[in-house]
């Protein structure tokens, strides 16, 4: 049956959220979520629950379920579905406990449905305000809810952590786990570990130092926190993290950048607990700013940026790390996804921790003492290292990926965007394949080249010249950097250190995978499909068309004798808001957020989802700008607006696409939005800050300018991509 939000919704139970600091209420309801426990999430039980964002503590995104298999996966229906309330990016993995369904969505907010029915049982606004938004790198996303002992736990992007009763949505207490005069966001999901819920933090591209902090999982009270990089003024934090920073702080100059951003190093998506040996395991994400040069006089190591870094977990002291992408420069996180499995490696068993992170290698990693076991290419033509030496766990670097030190731009593959970002990563513990949503679009890191690229107080800060990395006007560029930003279905097999099979996609941006023990890893993708494949040979098995594209990974649970899979289907996050033409077909599906849950010989449909045809585009103003206003408005869009509203104002289908807007021909109306702020309350605020009436309305007409080329050149900018081809094999277990 069909769950519509504006019927549906009205009737759940809207909650706000309480102030930090109060004792936690006594529960008096009780749910499902009262059993999940260490023992629980350590061994995942049956199947018959999703009790955690990974499946379980080894967050290798498997199920044992195999009633849904790749013998009758055609079968597969829509059982039921919820619209969404919110038309950006929809980021999280549901979590399933007792036939009930907790999954979270922009803004923050959680949302309850009965796991069969698609009943809502209640709902949870924490109230952002919505001008925290400018501060969010990637979109107002979130990517999950941790559920422990009867509560559930959320943490919101202006930086709170909150425990809901899992029973009724009301919040039990909740903590402001950051500064939030400082530009901090949370999109990541928590983690539970002994009664500590463990949270980290983003806003490394506008200047923050990155940290985890451990809350007691009934009071919120905190229990330790750990910095990933050293204190800009030398002095110790009195946390857990002291005691690294003898090793730390030499890797860092005595002068450069971080002295006043922070550094960076945030910890944004990826917290994995080992409960075999009783570990923590942190990603680290980028420098503050990006450029090494820039950041720390391009010297040192920089640690424990782009790194995993291990921790006991009572008490956050420091056991080891590796560090993935040295002197990281590039954007290059390591907090992407990271999986735990034993493989047998030379013939011996070896615990070993998987990640296939931004910069294109896949990394295999003893988690015993954080010794580098494999690190290959899971993506064609990775140019910033050609390799890794295996005596120093070290990457083989193309001197010329170093463009602060050469002084040229550089071209590089991967990007910024990464050969794989946040979307979900799984491991089958049947095939001993991991299965990769990897992705191939590369950008240009050019140094600073004018005043606009210092650090401001709004806008990204990551010290490279973003007005002039943005496309040319040259058709034939814009074409082929459209042609060529792509997307693969990778099965890689770490013990071999190479893949087995690949599907391309003619677009980047897909879904996250999910693998089960009936042969099948499920995946959506940018142009509107939620497919299952053969895990084993990569062999299409399953397609439904779900009228949106589809970022975040599945999960599979059992309610009574019946298995679902159930995916979050809506579009958003960081290429469709910044890169604009570069996703090719992408920009034209709708952006349609919905909960979708499937079911053997599921017989219920969604609405008409065939794409209604595009209005035509309004008549351009006949004012155009002088050559200098439209160059110096240009520089101002790419220092400021690419990061939302796509490069060269290409639009990605999820805000506002510039070069249609209405607002285009009245600068007074323009004006109002850019610098007196009449959106704020819609999430655009004033960038009064940063820039004069006169260099808003230079934006404008650099808007309409290059509207105009676009309309007179790329009537087309994105050619309809072929169809979807098989896997290709190298080699088939």
């Amino acid at each position: 049956m069909r769950r519509a939000y504006r019927s549906a919704w009205t009737a759940a139970l809207v909650l706000s959220a309480c102030s930090g600091g109060e004792p936690a209420r006594d529960r008096v309801a009780t749910s499902g979520v009262d059993k999940v426990d260490g023992a629980l999430l350590a061994s995942g039980g049956n199947g018959r629950d999703w009790a955690m964002t990974g499946f379980d503590y080894s967050e290798d995104r498997f199920s044992p379920l195999t009633q849904v298999n790749a013998g009758n996966v055609a079968k597969l229906g829509l059982a039921w579905f919820a619209d969404m309330p919110d038309a950006r990016g929809q980021e999280a993995t549901p979590v399933v406990v007792d036939g009930k369904l907790f999954v979270t969505g922009p803004w923050s907010k959680v949302f309850a449905f009965d796991a069969a029915t698609g009943a809502p049982l209640w709902t949870f606004d924490p109230g952002v305000s919505k001008d925290k938004g400018v501060q969010a790198c990637c979109d107002v996303v979130n990517r999950g809810v941790a559920a422990w002992k009867g509560r559930l736990y959320v943490g919101t992007i202006d930086g709170r952590l909150i425990a809901l009763d899992a029973a009724t949505g009301k919040p039990d207490w909740s903590v402001q786990t950051t500064d939030n005069s400082k530009p901090y966001t949370i999109t990541g999901v928590p983690r539970v570990v002994k009664d500590m819920v463990v949270i980290g933090n983003g806003g490394a591209e506008f200047g923050v130092r990155g940290y985890v902090t451990a809350y007691d999982a009934a009071t919120g009270a905190k229990k330790w926190r750990f910095y990933t990089v050293p204190n800009p003024t030398g002095a110790k934090d009195g946390e857990a993290s002291d005691a690294a920073m003898a090793k730390v702080a030499p890797t860092w100059s005595k002068n450069g950048q971080w002295k006043q951003s922070g550094g960076g190093g945030t910890v944004w998506d990826s917290i994995v607990y080992d409960a075999e040996l009783d570990q923590l395991y942190l990603g680290v994400g980028n420098g503050s700013p990006w450029n090494h040069g820039l950041r720390s006089e391009g010297q040192g190591d920089n640690l424990f940026l782009s790194s995993v870094v291990a921790l006991k977990p009572e008490t956050g002291a420091y056991l080891w790390h590796y560090q993935e992408t040295p002197g990281e420069t590039w954007d290059f996180t390591a907090t992407q996804p990271i999986a735990l499995a034993t493989l047998t490696i030379g013939g011996k068993p070896r615990k070993v921790l998987m990640q296939a992170p931004k910069n294109g290698f896949f990394y295999v990693v003893d988690r015993t003492d954080g010794k580098l076991v494999n690190a290959g290419q899971f993506i064609p033509g990775v140019n910033w290292a050609s390799g890794y030496d295996m005596k120093t766990g070290r990457p083989i670097e193309n001197p010329a990926a170093r463009f602060y030190k050469t002084g040229k731009p550089f071209l590089a593959m991967p990007s910024a965007i990464a050969a794989h970002n946040w979307q979900p990563m799984a491991f089958s513990r049947q095939t001993g394949l991991a299965y990769i949503p990897a992705q191939s679009v590369g950008s240009a890191y050019l140094n600073p080249s004018s005043p606009l690229d210092a650090a401001k107080p709004i806008g990204f800060n990551v010290g490279q010249d973003l007005g002039n990395a943005m496309y040319p006007r040259d058709a034939a560029v814009v074409k082929a950097a459209t042609a060529g930003a792509t997307g693969a279905l990778v099965a890689w097999d770490p013990v071999a250190n190479k893949p087995r099979w690949t599907v391309p996609h003619p677009t980047p941006w897909n879904g996250g995978t999910m693998a089960t023990a009936g042969n099948l890893v499920f995946q959506g993708t940018a142009l509107g499909e939620f497919r299952a494949y053969a895990a084993d040979t990569g062999r299409q098995l399953f397609a439904y068309p779900v009228g949106t594209g589809v970022m975040a990974g599945a999960a599979t649970y059992m309610v009574g004798d019946t298995q679902y899979v159930a995916v979050l289907a809506g579009r958003g996050g960081a290429l469709p808001l910044s890169i604009g033409y570069a996703i090719g077909k992408a920009r034209d599906v709708p952006n349609r957020p919905r909960l979708l849950v499937f079911k053997l010989n599921g017989t219920a449909r969604l609405p008409d989802v065939a794409a209604e045809p595009a209005a035509p585009p309004p008549p351009l103003p006949d004012r155009r700008g002088t050559p200098q206003q439209v160059a110096d408005g240009r520089l101002l869009f790419g220092r400021y607006c690419q990061v939302c509203h796509g490069a060269s104002a290409g639009g990605g289908g999820v805000l506002p696409d510039l070069q249609r807007s209405g607002v285009l021909a009245d600068a007074d109306t323009w004006k109002s939005v850019l610098i007196d702020g009449v959106l704020k309350d819609q999430g655009m605020v004033s960038f009064a800050k940063v820039m004069s009436p006169a260099q808003a309305e230079a934006v404008r007409l650099y808007v309409i300018d290059e509207a105009a080329w676009a309309r007179a050149n790329l009537t087309d900018p994105s050619p309809a991509p072929k169809p979807e081809a098989g896997p290709r094999r190298t080699g088939v277990r």
